[in-house]
């Protein structure tokens, strides 16, 4: 069955057209509603969302939906991604949705689901959901329509919770740190645990007005916060991205980490604690061939995935792995969360910072990273990949690269794009590549 809807991290695309309307959410609403409704009991779904101003209208939308075939519904307002999945779990709930399009423009929106246990929705469910779009809803007889209401401790909860991450005897009274949560869901949590853990916090991204969010700042765009560090003297910045699942760090040099030294410090720390789980770290295959040589080097394994902070999950579970993610900066730490949570990998960097009194730059650079090249081509429609002039330019550059480097090709999940990223320990090697097939796929695109 093909996917109309779900891509690789939930349903996207841009308000009002595509499958970001009103009718479309409210369509989504009574699907989910229908699949997990079961039991005798009442049944109910946690919504949360982030500072977009269509936010407004998709969480109306999905309450409209949900309501629609029997469910209760408890809105969160503003809250992280991982917050919801949080939730979701310890409220008993059957279901969990979070609004947000995580680190994409304002105009765009998305609706990412949980299930009862915390954790993103299986491919199963996933088609389930779709299947039910196209047919008539099951509708609630008037007596058994659901109610919703918002509830005022949602912050509070989820800030225990992630302060409950790190050790009792952990605090940050010494460190100065810049926060920036990109506008986002993040915009109070964030800063409020750090701070009640004694840091001293400067925050950037925490005034949103509903077009901001992403705007500038955020993990995707650091320049606000490597200036910010940098001037104020702080021990290191933490950029969180629109929903906060994701994190990026930037040294008290201004200098950018990425989510493989973060796995990188995260695994060690863990493995000399005898906390690590599977053997190694899953990543997915963008993951720099530097994080596997380190890893190697002290007895670890990376297992890689394809590119999907769900997919790193599966494997997880799989094999057991308490730690994954992604080198664009999702943390998975199956031991405190169910899903990606930049906030809590973050206290975790703190932790370490404070216990080891070394500063970010010597900390957080455990291994050189071998070059590395990613560039973006957009496409208007098709399928560029499947062009011959395109698989002739790739196994060009696969042929070149063999043994010394690799390559990876791939259509974006949530945008008409295709990446072509290539590593090896020639620089000059690895651009000619990537270039070449970029021309390929703009011939055809």
């Amino acid at each position: 069955m093909t996917r109309k809807f779900f891509g690789t991290d939930g349903i996207r695309g841009r308000t009002n057209s595509d499958k970001m309307t009103a009718s479309t959410a409210m369509c989504i609403g009574q699907a989910a509603g229908a699949h997990f409704r079961r039991g005798t009991h009442r049944n109910r779904v946690v919504i949360g969302k982030d500072t977009r101003l269509s936010g407004y209208m998709v969480e109306s939308a999905l309450v409209a939906g949900f309501t629609s075939v029997g469910m209760d519904v408890i809105m969160t307002g503003p809250l992280p991604t991982p917050a919801i999945a949080m939730l979701t779990h310890e409220m008993r709930a059957d279901l969990g949705v979070m609004i947000s399009a995580s680190h994409n423009p304002y105009e765009d929106n998305g609706i990412k689901l949980f299930g009862p246990d915390g954790f993103k929705l299986s491919d199963e469910d996933e088609m389930a959901i779709e299947a039910l779009m196209d047919e008539r809803p099951q509708l609630a007889e008037p007596q058994d329509i659901g109610r919703a209401r918002r509830i005022e401790d949602a912050r509070g909860r989820y800030i225990h919770a992630v302060k409950q991450s790190i050790g009792p005897d952990v605090r940050f009274d010494d460190l100065k740190v810049v926060v920036d949560c990109a506008h986002g869901a993040a915009y109070q949590v964030a800063p409020s645990a750090i701070w009640e853990l004694g840091a001293e916090v400067i925050t950037l991204g925490v005034t949103p007005n509903g077009t901001n969010i992403n705007d500038g700042v955020g993990s995707t765009s650091l320049d606000a916060i490597k200036a910010k560090v940098v001037e104020s003297g702080a021990d290191i910045g933490i950029a969180l991205d629109g929903d906060a699942d994701r994190l990026i760090l930037i040294d008290e040099k201004g200098r950018t980490v990425d989510g493989d030294q973060i796995m990188a410090l995260i695994a060690t720390r863990m493995m000399e604690k005898g906390t690590l789980r599977g053997g190694g770290v899953v990543a997915t295959v963008m993951s720099n061939l530097g994080l596997e040589r380190y890893l190697a080097g002290i007895g670890l394994t990376l297992e890689r995935t394809k590119v999907g902070d769900r997919h790193v999950l599966e494997r997880m579970k799989q094999g057991g792995f308490n730690i994954g993610g992604e080198q664009s900066g999702h943390m998975i730490l199956l031991d405190h969360a169910t899903t990606g949570d930049g906030t809590v990998a973050a206290l975790r960097v703190l932790s370490s910072l404070v216990r080891a009194n070394r500063p970010a730059s010597e900390l957080l650079h455990l291994f050189d990273p071998v070059p590395q090249l990613l560039k973006n081509v957009r496409y208007d429609g098709g399928e560029p990949l499947q062009a011959q002039s395109v698989g002739k330019a790739i196994a060009d550059g696969e042929a070149e690269l063999a043994g010394r480097g690799r390559l990876v090709i791939r259509a974006s999940g949530t945008e008409p794009l295709i990446r072509v990223m290539a590593e090896g320990d020639d620089a000059a090697q690895v651009e000619r590549v990537v270039d070449s097939i970029c021309d390929a796929v703009r011939a055809v695109a």
